[in-house]
C-alpha cells in the first residue's frame, strides 16, 4: 500500500470512528491485507489527523496481554494505542450508548508518568471499547489499526493521589452489582513496570516516547465485557468500588414500538 493509499485509509478510519461504525475496511476482501507495521502506520496517521483537528494525546494503552483478553481475541499481544483527552470521563459519568459501537468495558490499572519518567501514581480505571471485529478472522493488524478498540477511559478525580493499591490487592469488575471477575492488579508477571518497559521500547521504534503527566493503561488481568443500556459498571480494588459509570437507559423515544410499525420494520 503506497503513501497515498495509506493516507486515504487513515481518513476513512477516522470517518468511520466518528460515525460509530469503526473499521469498515476490514469487512472487505483485499489482495494484500494490512500487516502489523502498516496497521501501526495507520494508527499514527489517524492520531495525527485528530491532533491536527485540536485533540490532545494524553497517553497510551497497552493491551492484549492478560489471559482473559488473549483467550477472547485468540491472539497474543502486547499491542499499543493512543489515549485522547476528549475521551477521558470522570467517575460517576453516564455514557450515551449511541456514542459507541458494541460498547464493552475492561477494568484495569493505569499509571501516571512523573517528571522523572517513572511511575508517579497508580490507579484503577474503566476502559471503554468499541467491541467490533469485522474480518472473518481476528488479527492484531485490525486490532492495532482500530487503536486497540479503545473508545475512552473512566477515571477518578483523585488519580494522582498516592502510589496506588498494595501489591497484593485484588482488582475486580462488577456489572449491575454482580462481581463478574477478579484477579491480581497486573496482567504481566513484572507488574506495571513490565507493561511500561515494553511500551517504551515499542514507542521508540516509531520515534515516540512517554512524557510527564501522561497516562498509561497497562492492560487488564481480567476480560472484556459487553455492556448495555441501563447497566452500571464498577472497577473495584479489594471489593471496594473505586471507579463507576453507567450506560444510559433507552428513553421511550428510542424504543422501536414508540415509532410505530414502520419504524420497527426498518431496523
Amino acid at each position: 500500500m503506497d503513501e497515498f493509499a495509506m493516507r486515504a485509509l487513515a481518513e476513512r478510519q477516522w470517518r468511520d470512528y466518528r460515525a460509530h461504525t469503526p473499521g469498515t475496511y476490514f469487512a472487505e476482501r483485499h489482495e494484500q491485507p494490512l500487516d502489523l507495521t502498516q496497521a501501526y502506520a495507520i494508527q499514527r496517521a489517524v492520531a495525527a489527523i485528530r491532533v491536527a483537528a485540536g485533540e490532545t494525546v494524553v497517553g497510551f494503552k497497552v493491551g492484549c496481554t492478560g489471559p482473559g483478553t488473549t483467550a477472547q481475541f485468540g491472539m497474543q499481544g502486547p499491542i499499543r494505542g493512543y489515549l485522547f483527552g476528549g475521551e477521558v470521563y470522570r467517575s460517576g459519568t453516564t455514557l450515551d450508548p449511541r456514542a459507541f459501537a458494541s460498547l464493552a468495558i475492561e477494568g484495569e490499572m493505569a499509571v501516571r508518568i512523573g517528571s522523572d519518567g517513572r511511575i508517579a501514581a497508580a490507579f484503577p480505571i474503566v476502559e471503554l471499547h468499541n467491541f467490533v471485529f469485522r474480518a472473518p478472522r481476528k488479527t492484531l493488524a485490525e486490532l492495532v489499526a482500530n487503536n486497540g478498540l479503545n473508545a475512552g477511559i473512566v477515571m477518578a478525580a483523585d488519580d494522582g493521589a498516592g502510589t496506588g493499591p498494595a501489591p497484593g490487592a485484588r482488582l475486580g469488575v462488577r456489572i449491575n452489582g454482580r462481581l463478574v471477575d477478579e484477579a491480581g492488579l497486573w496482567p504481566l508477571p513484572g507488574g506495571a513496570e513490565a507493561s511500561l518497559d515494553w511500551l517504551r521500547r515499542d514507542l521508540a521504534r516509531d520515534g515516540l516516547s512517554l512524557a510527564p503527566r501522561q497516562i498509561v493503561i497497562t492492560g487488564t488481568p481480567l476480560g472484556l465485557y459487553p455492556v448495555h443500556p441501563g447497566d452500571t459498571i464498577e472497577t473495584c480494588v479489594d471489593g471496594v468500588p473505586r471507579v463507576t459509570c453507567a450506560v444510559a437507559a433507552p428513553t421511550v423515544a428510542d424504543r422501536p414500538e414508540s415509532r410505530g410499525p414502520a419504524a420497527s420494520r426498518s431496523r
